[in-house]
């Protein structure tokens, strides 16, 4: 994984699955934010309507639509959005653009009806199902399970932190400050092992959810003093 460290320097995001809730509302936030956005969906139809969305709403935005390989060939670092029962086969379609990469995987593992019950899967985690299934040459890293998709898409600060995984402190370095672009504060959490805690935590929070009816609720780590 030695091409890594040179992804520091991030300029274009594709977003696997950047027609849904959440990779639309993180299209729509990094794009704001500058970056050039490559929407790609299973058929490049989807993606290019998503991305005429986007551009109706802010005409000046850099954002294309594509079909999910060509978005991450053509991107420096690439996001997975899509929901756990086409994580493998999307990574299937993709895996030859993302070798020397960073893959920022977002899925949660729920499996419905009962989604607000932790059901992780056999190899631990979904992110540590990815890291198997690209292999070392990419940088797996596991955040956003934990952000309400409906915050990301409507124009406010969201009051919500982002825990961050990850085999390779460079990686998560990158990603951390792709979060602080969207306004948020994103936190080293560990190696990618941990990401069975914080996608178990999204079961958690789904929960809360129905109780207390929340729309959408989050974390925010405590405890550091304003000089850290």
């Amino acid at each position: 994984m030695s091409n890594i460290s040179s992804q520091s320097n991030i300029k274009s995001i594709a977003i696997l699955g950047g027609t849904g809730d959440l990779g639309g509302g993180l299209a729509r936030r990094w794009s704001r934010a500058g970056y050039k956005i490559l929407i790609g969906s299973r058929t490049a139809d989807k993606g290019k309507l998503a991305a005429e969305g986007l551009l109706q709403e802010f005409p000046e935005l850099n954002v294309t639509g594509h079909e999910n390989l060509e978005a991450a060939s053509n991107a420096d670092l690439v996001v997975l959005t899509v929901p756990f029962a086409h994580q493998i086969s999307t990574l299937s379609t993709v895996k030859p653009a993302l070798k020397g990469k960073i893959l920022i995987d977002v899925t949660v593992p729920l499996i419905p009806p009962k989604v607000g019950t932790v059901q992780l899967p056999k190899s631990g985690s979904a992110a540590q199902a990815a890291q198997e299934f690209v292999g070392d040459e990419v940088a797996v890293v596991s955040a956003f399970q934990n952000v309400g998709a409906q915050h990301l898409n409507e124009d406010h600060d969201i009051v919500c932190d982002v825990l961050v995984t990850g085999d390779k402190r460079v990686a998560r370095d990158t990603v951390i400050r792709l979060i602080e672009d969207l306004g948020l504060k994103g936190w080293h959490a560990g190696p990618l092992a941990n990401s069975v805690a914080t996608e178990a935590l999204t079961s958690v929070l789904i929960t809360i959810n129905r109780h207390h009816k929340i729309n959408g609720s989050g974390i925010v780590i405590t405890g550091q003093s304003a000089s850290n």
